[in-house]
């Protein structure tokens, strides 16, 4: 029987991020079961990395490696554009045409997957939105979808609850997935030994905080209730142990500065680029020294090189107390972690941390007060220096059973809430209930984008109907005064800048965009007699360089004797390659013969020829030839 197909749109499933390591964990149990055919659409990430073939299932890169394509989307001003290309826009239909699945599912920040709710195929096929919400109010956006949206999964009990409120009671909460084979409590014995090897002593009591080292981690007030609680215990040893990445966010030195602490109180993981050993120690800077490599390899952990899950449940358990300060957050994965890992934890409750504190978490909640972030007017949480340094001397003081039977309910309560076992059944449960889809993707995508940039636009007085008349009628796009895009034009224009430019570069775009829906189909072009026996080579421009490329065409006969040769030109110049002996076919140019892998085949790709040479890739496109003129000649051809 067929395998139900499923399309995972999110992170990489190697990406050290939050919806990454959701989708590894997901993934790696739906893979274990062999009931589905698994295809991860890897936002952020080029269709051409390296790293997409390390996964057991298919992964495929949403970012095109094709020259040319990157350049006419680096050049589109519109950041709506840009931001929903690195989510996954640009080649999302291509994909769902490709792929056909019978489940899409969109798992992501709500402004990187709201597009796909807008695609013709959204509604009719099966289509999960499983994304994060975590601050008041609502994103309006979010809100004004819920209707369209029949499966509609929030990471935190936090927003569900107020889409509940305003009646839309579909929407329900789906936890990310934590692989808990990774975390667990280690013994006495054994946590007192990996701590003396990263020199921290027995009697030391460590606060522990795992984070990407962004501006909504509350560190500020972190290190100030810290500061409040030596004061209250000047004569207990104590360590802040920082796993985050020091060269982004917050200047941690300079702050402990402001709060007089010493900064050798302050410890840091580093891991080495080499053997991926980790260490404990005080921050120097990166490109610290690894004794075991002797090369100057060691980094604090970031998205792009960190610890292994088992090395960060290691590291969990040289803490003594778990505290995550936060203004605002989807789900907040270390806090689950730290659970798993047998400690106590502090959380601020607010957003998913009211969730993190509820009855029976094992939690203990930190005070805070609200402020607005500008801009958005979201509340955000300012977690209270003194709720901190309270919990911090309550957990100091705590009987060592109490501490103990704490912790178990925290490890008890992240297991039945967001352990893989739990949250992986129920997307198996909801997988297995969905029928195999009976949409005709050939069909739907044989129809060309409603794109028309000979559009009639009528004089709209008010600028913000203006535009969402010119993106629906040129683009073929449904907007309003929420979008970036909206937002950014509406910007250009009180800038000064004038209606007929905005209008002929919506126009251009479309243009552009109606050339791409006639997309060169070579398989209409070549016949089957010499499958196999192909070679390429591409000369788009000009006329001279076409012409001087002949005197190449007999020595490319030579070496590959059995192979035809087919040279690919704009019209204007295949003239030149009339009654040329040594060229079998002269096809017209297109921008995707600009990458070799579309040519040659890559993966489920079968590709075309065999060969395929660019020469214009490094003369036409890139120009790295000259070399200041200061080159020597490494070859000396003679005829």
């Amino acid at each position: 029987m067929k395998k139900k197909k499923i399309l995972f749109h999110s992170d990489f499933s190697l990406a050290k991020t939050g919806f990454g390591r959701n989708c590894r964990a997901l993934l790696s149990y739906l893979y274990k079961t062999n009931k589905y055919d698994i295809v991860n659409y890897c936002c952020g990430t080029s269709e051409a990395s390296p790293d997409l073939v390390r996964t057991p299932w298919k992964s495929i890169g949403c970012l095109p490696s094709n020259a040319v394509e990157l350049s006419k989307i680096n050049s589109n001003k519109d950041p709506q554009f840009q931001r929903d290309t690195n989510y996954g826009a640009y080649l999302l239909d291509k994909t769902m045409a490709r792929e056909k699945p019978d489940v899409y599912m969109a798992v992501q920040d709500i402004w990187g997957v709201e597009y796909a709710t807008k695609k013709p195929w959204f509604d009719k096929i099966n289509s999960v939105i499983w994304t994060t919400l975590d601050s008041l109010p609502i994103y309006p956006n979010a809100i004004k979808m819920a209707p369209k949206i029949k499966n509609y999964w929030i990471w935190s009990s936090f927003a569900t609850k107020k889409f509940h409120e305003l009646k839309h009671t579909h929407v329900k909460t789906m936890h990310g997935a934590i692989d808990e084979s990774s975390f667990s409590r280690l013994t006495n014995e054994v946590r007192f030994e990996r701590r003396n090897a990263q020199g921290i002593t027995d009697d030391t009591f460590v606060i522990g905080f795992v984070f990407r080292n962004q501006l909504r981690k509350s560190v500020p007030n972190l290190l100030e209730g810290y500061s409040l609680f030596k004061k209250k215990n000047p004569d207990v040893k104590t360590r802040l142990l920082f796993h985050t990445h020091w060269k982004e966010g917050w200047n941690i030195h300079r702050l402990a500065d402001e709060y007089k602490i010493d900064k050798s109180e302050i410890l840091t993981t580093y891991i080495c680029r080499a053997c991926r050993k980790y260490e404990i120690k005080e921050y120097e800077g990166q490109d610290q020294r690894c004794e075991k490599c002797d090369q100057k390899t060691l980094v604090t952990p970031s998205v792009a090189c960190g610890v292994t899950e088992q090395q960060l449940s290691e590291i969990y358990n040289l803490m003594d107390v778990y505290c995550h300060p936060f203004t605002s957050g989807g789900q907040e994965i270390p806090i689950q972690e730290a659970k798993l890992s047998g400690l106590v934890t502090l959380v601020t409750n607010y957003s998913c941390g009211e969730e993190s504190c509820e009855e029976g978490s094992g939690t203990l909640p930190l005070d805070w007060s609200e402020y607005r972030e500008h801009g958005t007017e979201f509340r955000k949480a300012s977690t209270l220096p003194p709720s901190i340094a309270e919990r911090l001397d309550y957990v100091l003081k705590l009987d060592p059973k109490e501490k103990f039977d704490l912790s178990e309910t925290g490890r008890k309560w992240a297991l039945d809430n967001f352990s893989l076992t739990s949250v992986g059944k129920q997307v198996e449960d909801f997988l297995d209930s969905c029928e195999p889809t009976k949409f005709d993707y050939s069909k739907e995508f044989e129809e060309k984008k409603n794109l028309n940039r000979h559009a009639v636009i009528p004089d709209i007085e008010d600028d913000s109907e203006w535009l969402v008349h010119m993106y629906k009628h040129i683009l073929g796009m449904e907007v309003d005064g929420n979008d970036q895009g909206h937002k950014y034009w509406t910007q250009q224009l009180s800038n000064g800048q004038q209606r007929e430019n905005i209008e002929n570069y919506f126009r251009k775009v479309a243009s552009e965009g109606e050339s791409e829906d006639r997309e060169l189909k070579l398989s209409e072009i070549l016949g089957d007699e010499d499958e196999g026996k192909r070679i390429i080579y591409v000369m788009p421009d000009s006329e001279v360089d076409v012409f001087l490329s002949t005197a190449l065409f007999k020595s490319l006969k030579e070496l590959y004797p059995d192979c035809n040769l087919y040279v690919a030109t704009k019209k204007e110049n295949q003239p030149v390659l009339d009654m040329n002996p040594h060229v079998h076919a002269v096809i017209d140019y297109a921008d995707k013969m600009d990458d070799a892998l579309w040519l040659e085949g890559r993966r489920d790709h079968k590709g075309f020829f065999e060969i395929s040479f660019l020469p214009h890739v490094n003369t036409q496109r890139i120009s790295n030839y000259s070399r200041n003129g200061k080159d020597k000649i490494a070859f000396d051809i003679k005829y």
